[in-house]
């Protein structure tokens, strides 16, 4: 069964024109799993995000949650709502750490050695335990437990108009292909054909063998930063 999700990780399909709405756009089943899970862990996880928030604040100035306009499901823009992990109004650029770091610059891509963050938020991405708070997201629909991920604007536009209509007729996830295949080492291209892969492969059965493969994912931390 996890041959499964490596099989649609490793030999993504090109795109199609005019593909069809996905069986997991209007699935009940798929969005009572969100439901039920997500409220679960908020109460599971709830003591622990007090804590995290406590020390978000402590640490560093600034809001304890950051919040982030992303492209949701048939291109309505959702507020995506995450633990901040980076100093507050830092001058720092992206541009400028990439070239620092020998990279160009390219969407989605992370240097690994950020000083915009924080040492607390250096921690809490390692476990990727600054999502915590998209379980509210999912919670009221933003969002799916299991889902491509939750991109930016200027991503989205970057992509073919059949692959952006493919992209977005499901909602974005808190995981998905891309989290249990690398994470922070899966390129922009390779997470993008793993998001376009889950639409055209899903079925219930594939989004519990993501949520069983996370978190030995996360706790994978030198794929993380």
């Amino acid at each position: 069964m996890l041959n499964e999700v490596e099989s649609s990780a490793a030999t993504p399909r090109p795109p199609l024109i005019g593909t069809p709405r996905p069986r997991c756009a209007g699935s009940r089943a798929k969005r009572m799993l969100d439901i039920v899970l997500s409220a679960v862990l908020l109460i599971v996880f709830l003591p622990l995000m007090l804590v995290i928030g406590l020390a978000v604040a402590l640490s560093s100035t600034g809001p304890v949650v950051f919040r982030q306009t992303r492209v949701g499901l048939g291109e309505r823009p959702f507020t995506m709502l995450k633990f901040r992990t980076m100093h507050h109004n830092t001058s720092v650029g992206l541009v400028d750490l990439l070239q620092a770091d020998g990279h160009q610059l390219a969407l989605r891509t992370k240097p690994r050695h950020d000083p915009r963050i924080t040492a607390v938020g250096r921690f809490l991405r390692k476990g990727s335990l600054d999502e915590l708070p998209q379980l509210v997201n999912v919670l009221r629909g933003d969002m799916s437990l299991v889902g491509p991920r939750p991109c930016e604007h200027v991503e989205h536009t970057t992509l073919s108009p059949e692959d952006r209509v493919k992209r977005v007729s499901v909602k974005p996830g808190m995981t998905g292909l891309w989290q249990v295949s690398g994470r922070s080492t899966v390129t922009a291209e390779k997470a993008i054909q793993l998001d376009l892969q889950y639409v055209d492969d899903w079925r219930l059965r594939l989004d519990l063998l993501i949520l069983l493969r996370t978190l030995p994912a996360v706790l994978r931390t030198r794929h993380a930063w």
